[in-house]
C-alpha cells in the first residue's frame, strides 16, 4: 500500500529493554506534533497498570482473544514475553496509516523487532534504545511498583536484549529525556526525507 504519490510513510521499529523509556520517548516526540507520526498500539495479555487506558496504552486482550487473532492472521508480529504474557502488533495498526502518509512507530521487544525486519526488509528503520547504565533499568523498574519476581525476570531478559543491540540500524542512548527525544526526532525526520516526504 502506498500514498497516491507512490510513497509509503516510514515504519520505525523501536526496541530496548524494559525500563529504558521507549514509550516515554515516543509519546514525547508525538506530542511535539512536528511529524505525521503515530505509535502503533500493541496488544497484550498482561494486566493493566495504574493509569493505563485500553486502546491508548495497549489493547488489553485475554489469552484466548490473542490466540484467535494469531489464528486469523491479524497479527503483524507477536511474542510470548517473560514466559507469561503475549504482546504483539495488530496489522490494522500499521499498514493503513503508512499508506495514508502517516509514519508508524512500533515500540516492541527484540524478538518482535526481528519478525518485522523479516517482513519488511529494507522498508523500515530499526532503533535500539540503550540505558546510560544497567543500574538505571533497576531503578526505573522499581518505580513501577512491580513485584520483585517480575523485576528480576525483566532484568534477566534485558541482559539478553542488550546483547542484541547490534542487530539494529541505529542505537539511541536515553540518559537525558529531552536530548534523546531530539535525537529520535532527527533520525525519523531523516527517514521521512529519504522517502521523499
Amino acid at each position: 500500500m502506498t500514498t497516491p504519490t507512490g510513497r509509503t510513510a516510514p515504519l520505525i521499529v523501536l526496541s530496548g529493554p524494559s525500563g529504558v523509556g521507549k514509550t516515554t520517548l515516543v509519546d514525547g516526540l508525538i506530542g511535539r506534533n512536528v511529524l505525521p507520526l503515530r505509535r502503533a498500539i500493541t496488544a497484550t495479555t498482561r494486566k493493566r497498570r495504574p493509569g493505563e487506558l485500553d486502546g491508548v496504552s495497549y489493547h488489553y486482550w485475554t489469552h484466548d482473544q490473542f490466540r484467535e487473532a494469531i489464528a486469523r492472521g491479524e497479527m503483524l508480529e507477536w511474542a510470548e514475553v517473560h514466559g507469561v504474557d503475549f504482546y504483539g502488533t495488530p496489522r490494522a495498526e500499521v499498514d493503513p496509516y503508512r499508506a495514508a502518509g502517516v509514519g508508524v512507530i512500533l515500540v516492541i521487544d527484540v524478538q518482535g523487532a526481528g519478525q518485522v525486519r523479516l517482513l519488511y526488509p529494507g522498508d523500515h528503520l530499526s532503533l535500539f534504545v540503550m540505558p546510560p547504565a544497567f543500574d538505571v533499568l533497576r531503578h526505573r523498574l522499581d518505580g513501577r511498583g512491580e513485584p520483585e519476581a517480575s523485576i528480576h525476570r525483566r532484568l534477566e531478559t534485558a541482559r539478553g536484549e542488550l546483547a542484541r543491540a547490534d542487530e539494529f540500524d541505529k542505537r539511541l542512548e536515553n540518559a537525558d529525556l529531552t536530548a534523546a527525544t531530539d535525537a529520535l526526532e532527527r533520525l525519523i525526520r531523516d527517514e521521512f526525507t529519504r522517502r521523499g516526504f
